[in-house]
């Protein structure tokens, strides 16, 4: 294990500490104040500077994450509420909202309000305030390597209606600064069913500022209103809060590396001699891409959302002809990486290589 610059078998670090709490790991507990009482929580820490918090009540999504003591997400007011705040009419998903490092959102819509049929579907689905269950913290030494290893199983489902079941795993090596997320959605009902999936990442103040960069793979490019239109020249650019910011998104098609993988980079070159936010994703599992600037006074926040169905209406996109779908018994798998990118050359050198894509 790498700790600290310096490499450890196992039993070298066992002889140096009494637990390993000591260095890292996780730690399971219960929030117990207002909208988030009852909620239950994970505290992983990887022993390399980056520490993030996995709400097991909150679809698995992760609401606090800080590198080095450095906050790298947007938080709203709202926290980590318990799901039983939930409405899912129109834009009361907003008020469940914590953002974080990560909020999913699906399964089986997502995207703008709006009718699909004989069905009056909200913003971004139903996802983010299911609580997992099953929920199992098998984390390890592998030989000289101590992985953090979380599972959580959530059911987004209905009598006479969809039903998916989400296997969410989230896996680190201690010693390094990614977290490795792999979804396996599966159709448990007997009909065809949506499956739509969207991750959305919210950088926030300090690594959101006015000397922030967004660095994408993308294959195209277009604006989800004519607002977002005139700002695409400024897409990738970030300035300091605006009052009376109106916000702007934009919708990607992604392409991939030579090694097959599509990549968003969050970069702050400015911050603490470079610090970036690395997504890492096949796109050929979410071959889409929404950005979502938001640069408001305290509503100040970009999302960064790979995805596998354009961020809009859900019978805009069944009209299109790119709903997902999954049939009885089928089973799909999603696999995203997040990493901290440290240093300003490492920043660039990233950067170069994702413009050549």
């Amino acid at each position: 294990m790498d700790y600290l610059g310096k490499k450890y078998t196992k039993e070298e670090l066992l002889q140096r500490i009494g637990c390993l709490g000591q260095i890292g790991g996780t730690r399971h507990y219960i929030l117990d104040e207002g909208r988030s009482r009852g909620v239950r929580c994970i505290d992983c820490d990887t022993g390399s500077g980056l520490r993030f918090t996995v709400v097991a009540d909150r679809g698995m999504d992760i609401s606090l994450a800080s590198y080095k003591g450095i906050n790298l997400a947007y938080r709203t007011p709202i926290g980590e509420a318990h799901p039983a705040h939930y409405e899912p009419e129109g834009l009361g998903w907003l008020r469940t909202f914590f953002a974080g490092l990560l909020t999913t959102c699906g399964l089986t819509y997502l995207g703008q309000p709006g009718r699909d049929g004989d069905q009056e579907l909200g913003l971004h689905g139903r996802h983010s305030c299911q609580p997992a269950v099953r929920l199992n913290d098998l984390s390890r030494f592998e030989g000289d390597d101590y992985i953090i290893d979380l599972t959580g199983i959530v059911e987004d489902a209905v009598l006479f209606g969809d039903k998916i079941r989400l296997t969410r795993n989230i896996r680190c090596k201690m010693g390094e600064s990614s977290i490795h997320i792999t979804d396996k959605a599966e159709n448990f009902g007997y009909q065809s069913a949506p499956f739509t999936i969207l991750y959305h990442v919210n950088p926030g103040f300090p690594l959101l500022d006015a000397s922030a960069r967004l660095y994408l793979t993308a294959a195209s490019c277009e604006p989800c209103d004519e607002h977002s239109g005139q700002g695409m020249a400024d897409r990738f650019s970030f300035s300091a809060p605006v009052q009376g910011f109106r916000e702007m998104n934009w919708l990607y098609t992604m392409k991939g590396d030579e090694g097959g993988k599509a990549h968003a980079l969050f970069a702050n070159a400015d911050l603490a001699g470079g610090l970036a936010l690395h997504l890492a994703f096949n796109p050929g599992e979410l071959p889409f891409f929404n950005e979502w600037k938001m640069l408001g006074q305290g509503e100040y926040v970009v999302g960064i959302e790979p995805c596998n169905s354009p961020c809009r209406n859900r019978a805009k996109v069944r009209a299109a002809g790119l709903l997902p779908m999954l049939e009885p018994g089928e089973e799909r798998t999603t696999h995203l990486e997040i990493a901290v990118v440290e240093g300003a050359d490492r920043i660039k050198q990233l950067a170069n290589a994702i413009e050549l894509v």
